[in-house]
């Protein structure tokens, strides 16, 4: 299968400077490999989202030169496939109903374990569903954090797939459109490397691929702070990206040049990408 990558950002703000560094990342692993590059917006989760921010988005980045190869795709039309999925991990009993609260699981560290509820069924009130985990290690190698293992059982227990409202989680909807978009390669920010064990058990519960993965490190601010929820997570300027488009290769530590244009900057950050010269630390700040 030929190359594809995808950006995919949630709806909940405008495309502020720590997204443009994941989506010009993603889009130049794409674009070096000769592959394709596409667009996903995770609305799923409406409590969270922020009316306008997914047409923002959408309208900001080709401003930035950033073009996808297809339509973007909307999770919050593709429930129908999110079902399928669950009814399929439901006919295999690999989901149970939990009505365990999150102050319930506390004395266990918050971890749901081996399928055992701390919570007694409540018919009046809807469930989560929750994925039962064995006790297994998932191992893999991350194209820039190196190799990874993570023990399913012990770490993380059984997780959510389907929420009490009965929006379906963000781990089911990825894997079901990674493999849906055929995607071979995810370029994301290093905040989601620990979702990545679990989302490969999943593919394996629903017979899906596995693509390769690498997860770019945060774009932080002075004090350390993740971007996204940090007062210094300001929208980038669509109406002049230049400034911005250079700090996000700057921060992907590509050269500076002397464009006067987007297409002229990205056309010469492609010619001097080396995806082995990503950086692959956390702590990468503004300043």
């Amino acid at each position: 299968m030929s190359y594809r990558g995808r950006f995919a950002p949630s709806p909940t703000g405008y495309l502020h400077f720590g997204s443009l560094v994941a989506a010009v990342g993603s889009w130049l692993c794409a674009r070096h490999a000769g592959g394709e590059w596409l667009l996903r917006m995770e609305d799923i989760d409406p409590p969270r989202e922020v009316p306008g921010s997914a047409a923002s988005i959408l309208a900001a980045l080709p401003a930035f030169g950033l073009v996808a190869d297809a339509p973007a795709l909307f999770q919050s039309q593709r429930s129908a496939a999110y079902e399928a999925a669950f009814e399929q991990l439901r006919a295999a009993q690999q989901v149970f109903p939990c009505w365990c609260s999150r102050s319930e699981l506390a004395g266990n560290g918050g971890i749901h374990r081996d399928g055992h509820c701390v919570a007694s069924p409540q018919p009046d009130q809807p469930p989560a569903w929750r994925l039962r985990v064995p006790d297994i290690a998932i191992a893999f190698d991350d194209a820039l954090q190196g190799p990874q293992r993570q023990n399913l059982r012990d770490e993380v227990g059984d997780f959510v797939i389907r929420r009490v409202e009965g929006f379906y989680s963000y781990q089911l909807a990825c894997v079901v459109d990674d493999a849906y978009q055929g995607i071979t390669e995810v370029v994301r920010g290093q905040d989601l490397l620990d979702s990545t064990a679990r989302q490969i058990w999943l593919q394996r519960c629903l017979g899906l691929p596995t693509p390769a993965y690498r997860h770019l490190p945060l774009v932080l601010d002075g004090e350390g702070l993740k971007l996204s929820k940090s007062e210094q997570a300001f929208p980038v300027d669509p109406a002049d990206p230049l400034p911005a488009l250079r700090r996000a290769l700057a921060f992907l530590r590509l050269p500076p040049s002397g464009a006067t244009s987007v297409g002229d900057l990205l056309t010469r950050a492609l010619a001097n990408f080396d995806p082995a010269a990503l950086p692959h630390c956390s702590g990468h700040s503004l300043a």
